[in-house]
């Protein structure tokens, strides 16, 4: 595999990969108490993971409000921002490259995360799928699945806000030394909330037709591109092209016609000139694989470089950017499982199982144990 174009050099905006292996978001939930304070822990799990071409962080929430699971960090307090340069730092001094994913769950989230517990924020009053779950604490390390609460609906203000909000949390990124950030737009959360017609039931310039729909998106990108540079800024969606049982789980949010939704999504993404799009796949065994003519169009549509993550091998990575479709290939699980993936993928060495059990919270035990190969 050492020939293989994962392990071809490749641009990203300023920045130069040594191969096309992305770490991609994956919420670990192992973030200091009280305050959602990015650690030395983290700092750790990530530079272990720094042989990737590139890295993007675990979402990542830019306001209090944000948070829909127990012990995410925060990118908002002087506090946040100091844990996550110990990241940046520990990952630059391997010579790695890595974004802030800045997130948002909007509805996603229960009472109990919320400040003075008040209701989550949404485009609309609308509760999300009971399908979807939320993580909340029950006691120290300890924490249970509890079903969203009720949201209350943002003002027009309010939603004007946010998009500022956005924009200051990219500053507080650059501040924390991240190379760039990444705008959480997927799996059912607040920016997908607004693009959904199935959660944005609004009637101002934010709600009704699909390019309505689409404002708060360019909005936020908008303002995010002005701070970051647009060459330093990627977006992540995740369609679905199928409504079954686990695709609500896991998205929440299915379109009526997801091909047209998301490539007009994308001709915002386009005209705004960001540097990346990654787009996440569902990755249960028998998930619905994405159209072709989808990806064709996603390719047609977008000139930056394009990520695709879910159940990908090496072996199908290769194929898919051997075809011209994608320029980066994400491996979430095994990744966790395999600090040295790259080097595991490169020499055709036997992977780690992932311990599904320490996934989220918990101590260094299924976080920064897992050996290397040569260990």
């Amino acid at each position: 595999m050492k020939t293989s174009k994962l392990f071809q050099n490749l641009s990203l905006g300023p920045y130069v990969l040594q191969n096309r292996i992305v770490l991609p978001p994956l919420t670990r939930s192992r973030s200091t108490q009280p305050g959602n304070i990015p650690n030395e822990l983290m700092a750790t799990y990530y530079q272990q993971r720094a042989g990737a071409g590139f890295m993007v962080t675990e979402g990542t929430q830019i306001e209090p409000r944000g948070q829909g699971y127990a012990w995410t960090p925060g990118i908002y307090s002087p506090e946040q921002i100091a844990g996550w340069r110990k990241v940046t730092e520990a990952v630059h001094a391997k010579g790695g490259i890595i974004f802030a994913q800045l997130w948002h769950v909007g509805r996603v989230s229960h009472t109990s995360l919320q400040p003075d517990h008040a209701s989550p924020v949404a485009p609309s009053a609308i509760r999300a799928d009971s399908n979807v779950k939320v993580f909340i604490e029950t006691g120290p390390n300890a924490g249970t699945l509890a079903d969203p609460s009720m949201p209350r609906a943002l003002s027009n203000a309010e939603v004007k806000e946010l998009v500022q909000l956005y924009a200051q949390a990219a500053r507080n990124a650059l501040a924390a030394g991240f190379d760039g950030v990444e705008i959480h737009c997927a799996n059912g959360y607040l920016v997908n909330q607004f693009i959904s017609a199935h959660s944005n039931h609004r009637e101002d310039e934010y709600g009704g037709s699909l390019n309505n729909r689409l404002r708060f998106l360019r909005e936020v990108v908008e303002a995010v591109a002005e701070v970051v540079g647009a060459d330093r800024l990627g977006v992540r969606f995740a369609p679905l092209f199928e409504s079954t049982e686990e695709d609500r789980v896991y998205i929440g949010l299915v379109e009526d016609d997801p091909h047209v939704t998301y490539i007009e999504a994308i001709k915002i993404l386009e005209e705004v000139g960001i540097a990346y799009l990654s787009i996440a796949e569902a990755d249960w065994d028998n998930a619905p694989e994405l159209p072709h003519d989808f990806r064709r169009d996603v390719r047609d549509t977008f000139s930056g470089r394009i990520i695709y993550a879910g159940r990908y091998t090496a072996e199908r990575g290769t194929r898919i950017l051997e075809a011209g479709l994608a320029d980066l290939i994400a491996f979430g699980r095994p990744f966790i499982a395999n600090p040295d993936l790259p080097d595991r993928i490169a020499n055709g060495w036997p992977l780690n199982a992932v311990d599904a059990s320490t996934m989220y919270g918990g101590t260094e035990k299924g976080y920064i144990d897992y050996p290397a190969y040569a260990d």
